[in-house]
């Protein structure tokens, strides 16, 4: 199951910017996430799934790719 859902009602609650607003696959900044918001929007997700997000994965920039490797993550703590 894919976290994207999650992720959009998450970025709703955090920053008011509905999902049918941010395209999975746009760049997050150009919404006004910068370097910051997204550092702590990560925090936020760890939180809420009780995961580790690994810090290797600078290069994020869509939701469709924090969305990947947040599923990726999950799987790997369930198995």
């Amino acid at each position: 199951m894919s976290s994207l859902k999650e992720l959009q009602d998450l970025i709703q609650e955090k920053y008011g910017i509905p999902p049918s607003e941010l395209d999975p696959q746009a760049s997050m900044r150009e919404k006004g996430l910068d370097s910051l918001a997204l550092a702590e929007f990560i925090f936020e997700i760890e939180d809420k799934f009780g995961i580790e997000v690994p810090d290797d994965n600078p290069n994020i920039d869509t939701l469709a790719e924090l969305a990947a490797l947040v599923d990726q993550v999950r799987a790997a703590k369930v198995a």
